[in-house]
């Protein structure tokens, strides 16, 4: 069927009316081709009309110019109990030219299942009137999956919410950023959310959504808590759910267990991403030995079209808790125990040895001897028990055993006060690995490290799921008191990415910072070696600085971090050799490094014109 039409009147529209359908089983999907092209070819929808119901319901939309082509469009039923007919309008707007075509409508899954002769064992139903025999899961799930209502018949109330009259006895987190939002019809933002509920399958049913659009930030997370349960015991609780995750920057959907009332909970389960125009159905096995609670969790992408919803949630097997009888003790009066937030003393430094060191000398902390304080992280071991080196950063760090090696983010120290807010919402540096991945970074962290080149191999990075545009992150080392001549830092790093920023590493002396070496933009899929030469400085600070881009796909990685040749130079007991020159301390250095813009003496006497 097309329209081939030149006409500037207003507001024409065409209509094709679909015959009328007495009623479909929950799994119906309905798919077509059509083609929509032309300079001003006008939007195109298909309405679902019901008896008995005022108000179409817009099952499925194109609104301008989709090229010279075929494309498939799937539009998800779901269960209709009431006749029903479908009418595909063509709406033009003033002047219209163009075509549009529709070919190939093909309806599945759309019986109800068949009656079944018998229905046996613990796992099945047999509906009352219609016969069929259809899986236990199913039953008061919200969805009547036999045709004749019975596998929702005696449910209880409390252990079911299709959100049409509000929450039911499901509550929104106050700890989160914002709220669920209960609707009906489509959300008011185009190409994301759903365009119907899921209970109903038409605009006049609700449910809940997750709202995008501004003032919503990247990773604004918005929670729905479940009432409490009894402890399962030996029987198993299910939790069933449909989701709805439609729009090009839906992002993450996840549900959560907890059995202490201001903790996180574990993780049972969860979804990134765009999963397409449809409503989908997530059932979960819940086993506790505790009461618990279970909860909904969305996650705001980056972006506008990034609408979720949430319907007929339900509950089988699970007994509702009343706070009557509780290990807790009568205090319990339905609600999760707390974890408390005492916490102990600051530890106390072990005292030294006795010495005879002055104050601007620092003390092995072993043997009381003294040495001076510019010998105190400078790469050399001064002291015999190595103490001189060891609050210092490491001269090789693979970050395998989970360590930092001394390195150190000066940002998070200064606002440890505030440590909760900090860690889930600041650009910062952390330890990471591939196997520990969720599937969005896959594209721009690295899915194995430099070291072992594996995927359980460690490095650092920047995640830049936190933060904003322009936000850095700092890890620094320890002051280093002094270095010689050759001294070089070597590192592979990592960035890879569509918006990955930059990375810099910089020198800080005192309150002078300068910088040393740094990279912008995507450098591809694999770790490159970087070189940046130091040579000799006195009390300086090494950072590595990460610039966060405008969005979260792309990490920043460093891993292998070497100091190489750091060590200062030593004064010999010998005269130096006739290869060697003397310098102005008596250091003695090849002949070959006169003159060659390095200062390799430490006291530039290498460099003097004189020579």
């Amino acid at each position: 069927m097309f329209i081939l039409k030149k006409s500037n009147s207003i507001s024409q529209i065409a209509r094709l009316r679909s015959p009328k359908f007495r009623q479909t089983g929950p799994n119906c999907t309905l798919s077509f081709w059509y083609y929509n092209y032309g300079p001003s070819v006008g939007a195109a929808e298909l309405q679902l009309l019901v008896d008995g119901l005022k108000q179409p319901t817009v099952l499925w939309r194109t609104y301008y110019n989709e090229g010279s082509q075929w494309l498939r469009a799937v539009v998800q039923l779901g269960r209709l109990p009431h006749p029903f007919q479908f009418s595909l309008d063509k709406i033009s707007l003033g002047f219209y030219e163009g075509v549009s075509a529709i070919d190939d409508i093909r309806f599945e899954s759309c019986a109800l299942p068949p009656p079944a002769l018998s229905c046996e064992g613990p796992n099945h139903f047999w509906c009352r009137d219609t016969k069929a025999c259809i899986d236990r899961l199913l039953v008061c799930d919200l969805v009547d999956d036999c045709g004749d209502g019975s596998d929702e018949d005696s449910c209880d109330p409390d252990l079911q919410c299709n959100f049409e009259n509000g929450l039911c006895n499901w509550e929104q987190d106050v700890q989160d950023d914002f709220d669920w939002i209960r609707i009906r019809g489509p959300t008011p933002t185009v190409n994301t959310g759903p365009l119907k509920d899921h209970t109903t399958g038409t605009a006049r049913g609700h449910y809940l959504y997750l709202e995008s659009s501004e003032p919503r930030q990247f990773r604004d997370t918005a929670a729905l808590l479940s009432p409490l349960f009894h402890p399962s015991g030996n029987g198993t609780c299910v939790f069933r759910f449909h989701y709805h995750m439609f729009g090009k920057e839906v992002y993450k959907l996840s549900v959560f267990q907890r059995t202490v009332s201001n903790a996180k909970g574990w993780l049972l389960w969860y979804k990134f991403g765009n999963q397409g125009n449809r409503w989908i159905r997530q059932t979960l096995f819940i086993s506790s030995s505790k009461p618990f609670q279970i909860l909904v969790k969305g996650i705001v992408g980056d972006g506008f079209t990034g609408d979720m919803g949430l319907d007929d949630v339900s509950f089988l097997g699970c007994t509702l808790y009343n706070g009557s009888h509780h290990p807790f003790g009568s205090s319990f009066k339905g609600n999760l125990p707390t974890i408390s937030t005492t916490t102990s003393g600051t530890s106390v430094p072990a005292t030294l040895p006795m010495n005879n060191c002055t104050e601007k000398e620092f003390v092995c902390r072993a043997s009381g001897h003294c040495i001076q304080m510019i010998q105190k992280c400078d790469f050399r071991l001064d002291c015999p028990d190595k103490s001189d080196e060891s609050a210092c950063v490491m001269e090789v760090c693979d970050f395998e055993d989970k360590d930092l090696c001394g390195w150190h983010q000066p940002v998070l120290e200064q606002m440890s006060g505030n440590y909760s807010i900090v860690i889930t919402k600041t650009f910062k540096w952390q330890l990471g690995r591939g196997a520990n991945l969720y599937p969005e970074q896959e594209q721009h962290c690295p899915l194995i490290d430099h070291t072992t080149c594996t995927e359980e191999g460690w490095y650092l990075f920047a995640d830049s799921s936190n933060g904003e545009f322009g936000h850095t992150a700092d890890i620094a080392t320890p002051v280093i008191s002094l270095t010689g001549p050759k001294c070089k830092m070597i590192f592979w790093n990592h960035m890879n990415g569509s918006t990955v920023g930059s990375l810099e590493v910089l020198y800080k002396s005192r309150n002078k910072t300068s910088k040393l070496w740094t990279q912008r933009g995507s450098q591809g899929p694999q770790w490159n070696r970087a070189e940046v030469f130091l040579g000799i400085r006195s009390n300086f600070q090494v950072i590595f600085r990460a610039k966060r881009g405008v969005s979260y796909m792309g990490d920043v990685a460093v891993d292998d971090i070497t100091f190489e040749d750091c060590s200062p130079l030593l004064i010999s007991d010998k005269p130096c050799t006739s290869e060697e020159f003397m310098c102005a301390n008596k250091y003695c250095i090849p002949k070959n490094n006169l003159c060659d813009f390095v200062n390799d003496c430490e006291d530039n006497s290498d460099e003097s014109p004189s020579i």
